[in-house]
């Protein structure tokens, strides 16, 4: 006989523990990577407004690394620096700091690629009016590239739902560790079951909205 309250009071608690270490880890991710992003897009040997071919590539191998770890490997390699911050390398608010790291590349790469679809004729015209680059950046590049950027951090959040959802396999907490010891461990499919209809109702509702948000600011552009 299914447990529908067992049911109710797992999965509701695992869905805050989701949404605690997604919402955490989202900003955390975008403090990390915007300026990352921003410097990809300025220093660009072909396309940046101040060319630094070396220091672009840098950041760029850096980026590329980080990128390239498969997450349950990078969150193992993390455990020791969410040790020394948290004090623990298990759990929702452990998790936080390798979800950040694993996320701030992929946004880094986001913000980029958002801030070089501005057309090339308004830097150009705001630089005609000598305006600086950080007037430039935070003028002109962000604010044209909003609806992009906020349909990369639609994306960003959505893989962290699917981030959290592979720390539950190294007891991360949230709806994957609810999945895999609860539902795939003890052979209970209805909390398996239930989880994974709460991560994909999650992924729909973060996606309608940042849908809706991007074409909100195109209207208004």
């Amino acid at each position: 006989m299914i447990n529908w309250s067992e049911i109710f009071t797992l999965t509701g608690n695992a869905t805050l523990q989701t949404l605690a270490m997604v919402g955490a880890s989202t900003v955390f991710s975008m403090i990390l990577g915007l300026p990352l992003g921003i410097l990809l897009c300025i220093t660009d040997p072909i396309t940046g407004i101040t060319p630094k071919p070396i220091l672009y590539q840098v950041i760029t191998r850096i980026v590329n690394v980080l990128r390239s770890f498969p997450f349950i490997i990078l969150i193992i390699l993390l455990f020791p620096l969410s040790r020394l911050i948290l004090g623990t390398s298990i759990g929702t608010a452990a998790t936080i700091v390798p979800l950040s790291i694993a996320a701030a590349p992929f946004v880094a790469r986001i913000i980029e690629t958002a801030l070089k679809e501005v057309d090339p004729l308004v830097v150009q015209a705001a630089k005609s009016m000598g305006s600086t680059n950080s007037q430039i950046i935070f003028k002109v590049l962000l604010p044209e590239a909003m609806p992009s950027l906020v349909s990369g951090v639609t994306l960003t959040i959505i893989n962290l739902i699917g981030y959290s959802a592979m720390a539950g396999a190294v007891g991360g907490g949230g709806l994957g560790d609810l999945a895999i010891r609860y539902g795939y461990q003890r052979f209970n499919t209805p909390i398996l079951i239930a989880s994974v209809i709460v991560i994909l109702v999650l992924v729909e509702v973060i996606q309608f909205v940042g849908t809706k948000i991007t074409a909100n600011l195109m209207k208004k552009r």
